[in-house]
């Protein structure tokens, strides 16, 4: 029997906390393992319980979203651990510093009930959580944005042509089948490059692949 998806719930509000709690273990194959009031109890919680999927919160006190997500997904974080942030505004500034502090998507905090568990089963399953149209208004806005930003990922000197082709296609937001279908490759195949690249340009899914394919300008917004 196939193990179920372990889920962390971090948001400062206890109502939402315990509705999502509740949405999550009455669907099959999600738990949850816990709940956090403030970003330091999540990540607290992150490192003593190794959830699948940390349901973000990005506005919490003590520390936020941001910062949790970069102490759970950054070098010295918790391996395995991926993060769903939750917001309220679509386009949320936020939300690009979050993306940029590791976490493997987002989700407006209004989504249908039904949508959120499918997320959470995406992201636990190592995809991003950036559908075609939001990769290219999301990151392409999220890349043209001033301040400062940590190093700039490991460039494509090691990437193969191949490895490239399919890197740009992620980044501008097809699936695996996709990938599969417009290149004449296996989904097998497919999963190999993606795995390649992965380790290639030290990303930790497919939200930070696309995040690389912009900075190192192998794709450029439209």
């Amino acid at each position: 029997m196939t193990e179920p998806v372990r889920v962390l719930v971090a948001d400062d509000q206890a109502l939402l906390r315990g509705s999502f709690r509740i949405l999550i273990e009455t669907a099959p194959g999600l738990t949850t393992v816990g709940e956090a009031g403030t970003g330091a109890e999540a990540v607290a919680l992150a490192g003593s319980e190794r959830p699948d999927v940390v349901l973000m919160d990005v506005r919490m006190p003590e520390m936020d979203g941001i910062e949790a997500t970069r102490r759970i997904c950054g070098p010295d974080g918790v391996p395995g651990v991926r993060v769903l942030i939750l917001t309220t505004f679509d386009l949320d500034a936020y939300v690009y510093s979050a993306l940029r502090a590791g976490a493997s998507g987002f989700l407006l905090k209004d989504t249908p009930p039904a949508d959120l568990l499918s997320a959470v089963r995406v992201v636990a399953a190592g995809e991003a959580l950036l559908a075609p149209s939001v990769t290219r208004r999301l990151i392409g806005e999220f890349v043209r944005r001033p301040g400062p930003v940590p190093a700039p990922p490991p460039g494509l000197d090691g990437v193969t042509g191949r490895e490239r082709e399919v890197l740009t296609l992620i980044a501008r937001g097809l699936s695996n089948a996709e990938l599969a279908e417009h290149l004449c490759l296996s989904p097998a195949t497919v999963k190999t490059h993606i795995g390649h690249l992965l380790a290639k340009l030290h990303a930790r899914d497919r939200a930070q692949l696309v995040i690389a394919a912009y900075e190192t300008g192998l794709v450029r917004p439209r």
